[in-house]
């Protein structure tokens, strides 16, 4: 199968090769041995979001800590 480059930079990918590896809004793209390598990416974000807090050193007590001080202004 051929995919044409506009002078935008972009291509269509061939509807059988999206449905064979399922539909993606996102792609990574590498390059490997000259050749071009898309590969499909879900995004989830809820896994972002545990990503971050991760990231921030933020734990499941933390978050538990912080929405009973947030409601106490609620009583």
């Amino acid at each position: 199968m051929l995919a044409k480059l506009t002078s935008k930079n972009q291509l269509t990918l061939p509807k059988s090769v999206v449905m064979s590896v399922g539909k993606a809004d996102y792609y990574e793209v590498a390059v490997e041995s000259g050749r071009i390598v898309l590969t499909p990416v879900r995004i989830q974000q809820a896994d972002a979001v545990r990503a971050k807090l991760e990231a921030l050193g933020i734990n499941e007590q933390d978050v538990g800590d912080a929405i009973e001080w947030a409601r106490q202004g609620d009583v």
